[in-house]
C-alpha cells in the first residue's frame, strides 16, 4: 500500500506522521514545492520509527511526482491556510489553480488513485479536483464530515463529562458555517444526546461546531492542524484496510437528498474502492430545509469557481 500526501505543511504533515505511526500503508511519499522541506519533514517521521515502533517508509521529495507513482490514495492539503478575518470562499482563486495543478500531476503518474481533498474552501476544491481528475465520483472526495463532527463530539464530550469514545454524530452539508448538524442522529453510549443535556447548551455547542475552524484561526493565527490531520489519516485507513466505515465524507451529489451536481457532506460506507454506497437519511422538514441552505451557498461558491475557469478560457 503507498500513500502519498501532497502538502508538507502542518495538516499534511500531521497526516503523514499519523499514517506512519498506525501503519496504515508500507511507503507514505510526502511532497511540497518548498525545497527540503518534504524531505524534512519526511525525515523526521522515519526516525522516530525506531521510538514508536513502526515500519512504514516515508520519503520527501520537492515537486517531483514521479516518485508518487502507482499510489493507492493520494491526500491533497496543499494550498494557502486561512489568516485572520479570511472565510474559505476567499481562498478560492489561488488554491483552485493550485489544487488543479496538483490533481493533473496526480492522475498522470497513479491513474487508479483514490483522491481525498482537504484544501479550502473544502467541497469546491473537491468539486475542482474532481472535474481535473475524470474520475468517478467513488473515487474523489473531500475530508470534512469527519472533522466537523470530531469538534461536535469533542464539545459534547466536555459538556456532559463523558469520553468522546462513546459520542457519535453524524452531520450534513458544506464545510464551514451552514453546515448541518443533526441531533437527533447523535447518541451518547446509544443514548439519544437530547435525552442528556438541555437545548440551550445542545444549540451552542452546534453553533460553536460550526464556527470551529474560526475559533482556531483567532487563537492561532492560522488554521487547525492536528485535528484535520488526523481525520484525512482517517479516511486513509478506511479505505486502505476495507473497513467499510460509515463516515460524512464530501461527494458530488447525483439525486441523493434531492439535490443533483453539488458537492455536499453527506453520510457514506467508505472501502476499497473509495466511496461504496451513499446513505440518504430520512430528513425533517427543518433539517431540510437548513440542507437547501447549505447546497445554495456552495452552489454559489462553485459558479464563482465556473466563472473563474470561464473567463480563463476566453
Amino acid at each position: 500500500m503507498k500513500v502519498t500526501v501532497v502538502g508538507a505543511g502542518n495538516v499534511g504533515a500531521t497526516c503523514a506522521d499519523v499514517l506512519a505511526y498506525r501503519e496504515i500503508a508500507n511507503e507514505v511519499v510526502l511532497v511540497d514545492i518548498k525545497e527540503g522541506f518534504a524531505e524534512g519533514k519526511a525525515l523526521d517521521i522515519w526516525q522516530k520509527s525506531p521510538i514508536n515502533l513502526y515500519d512504514t517508509r516515508t520519503v520527501g521529495v520537492t515537486n517531483d511526482y514521479s516518485r508518487t507513482a502507482d499510489s493507492d490514495i493520494v491526500v491533497i492539503t496543499s494550498g494557502l491556510p486561512r489568516k485572520p478575518g479570511m472565510t474559505r470562499d476567499d481562498l478560492i482563486s489561488t488554491n483552485a489553480g493550485i489544487v488543479q495543478s496538483v490533481t493533473e500531476n496526480v492522475i498522470q503518474h497513479s491513474p487508479n488513485a483514490i483522491i481525498i481533498v482537504v484544501s479550502n474552501p473544502l467541497d469546491v476544491m473537491t468539486y475542482a479536483a474532481h472535474l481535473t481528475a475524470k474520475l468517478p465520483r467513488s473515487r474523489v472526495m473531500g475530508m470534512a464530515g469527519i472533522l466537523d463532527t470530531a469538534r461536535y463530539r469533542a464539545f459534547l464530550a466536555e459538556a456532559l463529562n463523558v469520553s468522546p469514545k462513546d459520542i457519535q454524530a453524524v452531520l450534513l452539508g458544506g464545510h464551514g458555517d451552514t453546515m448541518v448538524p443533526l441531533p437527533r442522529y447523535t447518541t451518547v453510549g446509544g443514548i439519544p444526546v437530547t435525552e442528556l443535556i438541555d437545548e440551550e447548551t445542545l444549540n451552542a455547542i452546534i453553533e460553536r461546531t460550526k464556527n470551529g475552524g474560526g475559533e482556531l484561526v483567532k487563537l492561532m493565527g492560522t488554521s487547525a492542524w492536528y485535528a484535520p490531520g488526523s481525520a484525512a489519516a482517517q479516511m486513509v485507513e478506511a479505505i486502505a484496510r476495507d473497513q467499510k466505515r460509515i463516515f460524512p465524507v464530501c461527494i458530488k451529489l447525483e439525486g441523493e437528498y434531492g439535490i443533483n451536481g453539488t458537492y455536499l457532506g453527506v453520510p457514506v460506507v467508505l472501502g476499497k474502492n473509495g466511496v461504496e454506497k451513499v446513505i440518504e437519511l430520512q430528513l425533517n422538514e427543518d433539517e431540510t430545509e437548513l440542507l437547501r441552505n447549505s447546497e445554495k451557498h456552495v452552489r454559489e461558491v462553485m459558479e464563482v469557481l465556473d466563472s473563474m475557469t470561464a473567463s480563463k478560457s476566453n
